[in-house]
């Protein structure tokens, strides 16, 4: 492929979204390349305060049981208050815990801060992913959702680089550069992202005020295919969390040093940044079912690989799988909730999605730890590949229909202006937008 098609397929890749969505997309890139919180709290916890791992792992499920209180907070705030101003505030209260965390050195204390900084980071999720439906044409909703998460996992990969070099500095230096990448993330916000949530609908006959149906988490449920796509999307995530504490475990029963365990994570990420592009032109126009699916096949193979795995290229090898899955999964999953949830609905359904992936944050890494010390690492191996595969039936018996009508409802795309690049976009709108 030469050079000149390769420049094509990227710009083609990036191309035609407005100039709001870079901004989000900036602020995304910002806000993740600071992210040492979660990083490096376990090592603060138990090298730097003293306490155990029990209690270090306790801390860490605490902020993910702060997440399922969020999410459907976020969700609440998005629709009613607005997508901006949610974000703003939730990125300014999860800045403020950051700061705090570099001072407060009380085991109560700290539990606290983190299950507050578990509440802001997941409440910001539903407006980013309400926005970008807001903004973006209904057929490029999944390329922008894969472009935002890139941004994240570029941002990640850099700040696990950056704060494994920075950490000489010490760690509370860490948690205040958290804390200042996180708040420059709110103000690139405040200043150049506009408010997207749709207005209120006018009735043309009276020119009166049509009121919404209101919506709570209750009647989001109600919504049996929504309700059938969280159910799902919360097996993937137990087998997408499952790793991150059961494979550092099997290495090590496998007699690998931790520093193998570094390297073999890290894959994820290397993946993801230097692949998701590419995995976008493949998977564009997809059926959404079919994606999902796939998805769900790729994270049990890699998975149930990992009982056959004994070196750390074997273990490598399998989270090249999974992570394909994750690449994805992630995108279209988030897609195929804004598509099915309505236009005055999109936080609250945004927000209950993400309390699976909050629930799955906080159940399996307990579930993964007690397997692995019991029956052992076999069995939660084989026991993920088994769900990953209860979730690919479930995709293509429970929702291909529902989401193929879903798809049927987005508007053809409109040939106007979306030849222009990404960049021409941003520069004429005013530039990009993050999270």
């Amino acid at each position: 492929m030469s050079i000149d098609s390769l420049r094509r397929s990227a710009r083609a890749t990036v191309s035609g979204l407005p100039g709001g969505f870079w901004w989000l997309w900036l602020s995304t890139l910002v806000n993740r390349t600071g992210a040492f919180v979660l990083t490096f709290l376990s090592l603060y916890l138990t090298q730097e305060l003293g306490h155990s791992a029990w209690f270090a792992g306790l801390v860490v499920a605490l902020h993910g049981l702060g997440g399922v209180a969020g999410s459907p907070l976020g969700g609440y705030l998005t629709d009613r208050w607005g997508r901006r101003p949610t974000m703003v505030s939730m990125h300014l209260a999860a800045a403020t815990c950051a700061l705090l965390l570099a001072f407060v050195t009380s085991a109560w204390g700290i539990a606290t801060v983190v299950l507050l900084m578990g509440v802001a980071m997941q409440g910001v999720r539903p407006s980013i992913n309400a926005s970008i439906a807001d903004m973006v044409p209904a057929h490029e909703v999944r390329r922008a959702y894969a472009l935002n998460y890139w941004a994240l996992n570029l941002g990640f990969a850099i700040a696990a680089i950056g704060g494994g070099a920075a950490i000489v500095l010490g760690y509370r230096t860490l948690f205040l550069v958290d804390a200042t990448a996180t708040a420059l993330c709110a103000l690139i916000v405040f200043l150049r992202l506009p408010e997207t949530r749709p207005e209120a609908k006018v009735d043309q006959a009276t020119g009166e005020t049509v009121a919404e149906e209101k919506v709570g988490v209750l009647t989001v449920l109600r919504d049996a295919p929504f309700r059938t796509l969280v159910l799902l999307n919360l097996l993937v995530c137990v087998v997408f969390t499952a790793p991150w504490i059961g494979l550092p475990l099997t290495m090590a029963g496998e007699g690998l040093a931790p520093s193998a365990y570094g390297v073999v994570i890290a894959v994820n990420g290397v993946v993801i940044v230097a692949f998701q592009l590419l995995v976008n032109k493949v998977t564009d126009k997809r059926s959404p079912a079919m994606l999902l699916t796939v998805s769900s096949l790729l994270f049990a193979l890699g998975t149930g690989a990992t009982a056959l795995a004994g070196t750390s290229l074997a273990f490598a090898a399998t989270v090249v799988v999974w992570t394909i899955g994750e690449m994805v999964h992630v995108p279209t999953n988030a897609a195929a909730t804004a598509r099915l949830a309505p236009e005055h609905a999109r936080g609250r359904y945004q927000g209950v999605m993400g309390m699976s992936w909050a629930v799955a944050g906080f159940v399996a890494p307990i579930g993964a730890g007690w397997i692995v010390d019991g029956p052992g690492p076999d069995v939660l191996w084989i026991a993920c590949a088994v769900i990953g595969v209860v979730a690919a039936v479930g995709y293509q018996t429970r929702l291909r229909s529902a989401l193929a009508e879903a798809e049927e409802d987005v508007p053809a795309p409109v040939v106007a202006d979306t030849a222009r690049p990404a960049e021409e976009k941003v520069s004429s709108s005013a530039s990009p937008s993050g999270s």
